[in-house]
């Protein structure tokens, strides 16, 4: 698990922040300076911040749960879509669902409904339609696709969220706080950190600022999986050997009556003569 450098960092432009008339106090801890109006974040925050993060985030992957990315502005959507979906976690990238997490129940009637078009699709329903009623389920669809297809594999309600600009995920993060799930995000100078549980300071409108952000944590969460599918490997191994090793035992004293027998046998006949 490798925690980007201050100059990885620094070349990524994860330092800028916002213009000083647009800071909010609450990020001061994390402001290491002020330059041409613009607030400039403590890089060695930030390294320390995302190690934190990450690690926590290991070890929520390593016990099989599921992380919720959330990032809907288009400097994050292709790098979520990528580095989430590798590892397969859900992802947002669309317009947020309200309701998704504290109304879940109806977002899975919404996903079930596109797994009952594609059995329609399969088993010839779809077939008997008018040619109307085809375009229209089509569109409902894509639609359906477009705004739930990434957390199709979503069953429950996710573990954690990670959020790109908490500003502009208000929602989401309003809806985790709610039903307490806990919040990491990418928090620039004119964001509140005050709702995040793990706030990593950083510029959040930079693309490559974002893609290094993501590209640690998620190689986190990839060293934790791995973790948990060698751990179960090594449990099931170890069953198997639980399995195997009684019943060799069980031999063992079957067929230890059956060695006695023959010395029994000789002291009988020494004791014959004896009688006569």
């Amino acid at each position: 698990m490798a925690t980007p450098s201050f100059e990885q960092l620094l070349e990524a432009g994860c330092h800028f922040g916002h213009l000083k008339r647009k800071w909010n106090p609450a990020m001061e801890p994390y402001i290491f300076m002020e330059r041409n109006g613009i607030h400039i974040i403590d890089l060695y925050k930030t390294a320390a911040k995302i190690d934190e993060a990450a690690a926590a985030l290991k070890q929520i992957a390593k016990s099989g749960k599921k992380v919720l990315f959330v990032a809907t502005k288009k400097q994050a959507k292709e790098a979520i879509a990528e580095k989430a979906g590798a590892i397969g976690m859900p992802y947002v990238i669309e317009r947020w669902p309200g309701g998704m997490l504290t109304n879940f129940p109806t977002i899975r009637k919404a996903v079930k409904k596109m797994t009952t078009i594609d059995k329609m699709e399969k088993d010839g329903t779809f077939d008997n339609l008018s040619k109307r009623e085809k375009l229209q389920i089509t569109r409902q669809r894509a639609k359906l696709e477009k705004n739930l297809g990434s957390i199709a594999d979503l069953g429950r309600l996710p573990s954690a969220l990670f959020v790109v600009d908490v500003m502009k995920e208000h929602i989401a993060v309003a809806e985790a706080n709610r039903l307490g799930i806990p919040v990491f995000a990418m928090v620039d100078t004119n964001s509140d950190p005050s709702n995040v549980d793990y706030v990593i300071p950083a510029n959040d409108d930079a693309s490559r600022s974002i893609e290094i952000v993501l590209d640690a944590l998620c190689s986190a969460m990839a060293e934790g999986l791995q973790e948990r599918s060698v751990e179960k490997a090594d449990a099931e191994d170890k069953e198997e050997g639980a399995e195997a090793n009684p019943g060799k035992r069980r031999r063992v004293r079957r067929s230890a009556p059956a060695a006695e027998a023959p010395a029994e046998a000789p002291a009988a006949e020494a004791e014959a003569p004896a009688a006569e």
